[in-house]
């Protein structure tokens, strides 16, 4: 038996950078999209049985794309202590799919995992996927390649040199995963010789990477505080780039607008990866500093390059991808085009535009409903009133 569910409410964003309906309504058939448009226009092709779901003054919009989380993580003090104790893969699998479960109430319907231990979350993903448990789409990538004592070596994915790069993304692939990351850079997490400025792979090193995982099929994601492997990367060709704070050695940081005329040129896309907490990154580096790498959103945007969403969930809280999302406002930029830039831009990059980020006949209904005006006000994403994925309804957080 066919089952129509017909959601209203006062606005309807599309997804595309302000694009919305007034008075709107989406109709969701068996977990697709079957319409959407203005409500008295879709209710002419509603069935008898149909659930309506009002809405009144809320927004309704696409759900949102956390391009970069790490389930393995607890999102809370004392990350790699709490990491370390917890020796039982089993019971680790259970808080990551508790994790991505968070992530949904929060609103996030897409995310992609970019570091994990032991394939833990492609199990959550597959238990996902397979009706077991609900949680968000998740993509995942699995161990990412580092260097001995670099960047997230405890999570396993240590490699020396083109050889064992290559070996390590056939494994990868032949285990299923979504993505390759790879650790360009060092990392603030990890104590060790690799600073968050030092490069960790060549640029022969980097474009064996790419080279495999592009022949697998796959996507990769470099990690790239550093200004030097931030330029290595985009050489490479990857196809994110994760963070991008163009950190020198200081620390200090050196923007390089020749390498994001590059990534612009050749559809790099920036993902950076941090939490709307820009007050706690200024008690590590200062206030100016900090001001400058959170605002780095708009000198990418006025150098072209494409951005997505993503929060780093694990290293910071589980529930904070929608606030992260309306700091864009605060940096100028208009209201629907930060919709889209955690929605249809994110579920483009992941691969997923034909399927999710935004509404339109034939997409998953994948949904989120917020108090008040989003076109208006941006922070109505951080007051959910319902969460929608693949038509079944999660209460938020």
């Amino acid at each position: 038996m066919r089952v129509e569910d017909l959601y209203t409410a006062a606005t309807v964003l599309l997804g595309p950078e302000g694009e919305s309906v007034s008075d709107g309504a989406v109709l969701v058939a068996d977990g697709v999209i079957s319409a959407v448009g203005r409500r008295d226009e879709v209710e002419v092709g509603v069935g008898r049985d149909v659930a309506v779901h009002q809405f009144g003054d809320a927004t309704i919009i696409p759900g949102l794309v956390d391009a970069h989380v790490h389930l393995v993580f607890h999102g809370g003090p004392n990350i790699l202590d709490t990491l370390y104790a917890e020796d039982d893969d089993t019971r680790l699998a259970q808080k990551m799919t508790e994790r991505a479960q968070e992530l949904l109430r929060s609103g996030v319907t897409t995310a992609q995992d970019l570091g994990d231990r032991n394939g833990l979350a492609r199990q959550v993903r597959d238990s996902i996927s397979g009706g077991e448990v609900l949680g968000p789409r998740l993509l995942t990538a699995g161990a990412p390649l580092t260097v001995k004592e670099g960047h997230c070596w405890f999570l396993g994915g240590v490699v020396e040199g083109e050889r064992e790069i290559r070996d390590r993304i056939r494994l990868l692939a032949a285990q299923g995963v979504d993505a390759v990351k790879i650790m360009a850079s060092g990392g603030q997490l990890t104590p060790g010789p690799y600073a968050m400025w030092d490069p960790q792979f060549t640029l022969t090193e980097l474009r064996a990477a790419v080279d495999e995982a592009h022949g697998h099929g796959l996507r990769i994601a470099a990690h790239a505080h550093s200004a030097a492997a931030i330029a290595l990367a985009v050489d490479a060709g990857v196809d994110t780039v994760e963070h991008a704070t163009w950190l020198v050695e200081g620390p200090d940081w050196d923007p390089r607008p020749e390498v994001a005329q590059q990534m612009a040129e050749q559809g790099t896309v920036l993902c950076h990866a941090s939490s709307n907490d820009w007050r706690g990154l200024a008690t590590k580096v200062g206030e100016v500093w900090a001001r400058q790498l959170m605002g780095r959103v708009v000198w990418f945007d006025e150098h072209g390059v494409t951005q997505i969403a993503g929060t780093d969930a694990g290293v910071t809280s589980f529930a904070g991808t929608a606030a992260a999302l309306a700091r864009f406002t605060e940096y100028g930029f208009p209201p629907g085009k930060a919709v889209e830039i955690g929605t249809v831009a994110g579920a483009k990059a992941l691969g997923l535009d034909a399927v999710t980020g935004s509404l339109a006949p034939g997409m998953a209904a994948d949904l989120l409903v917020v108090e008040g005006n989003v076109l208006a006000d941006l922070s109505a994403v951080t007051r959910p009133r319902l969460v929608i994925i693949n038509g079944q309804h999660v209460a938020p957080k």
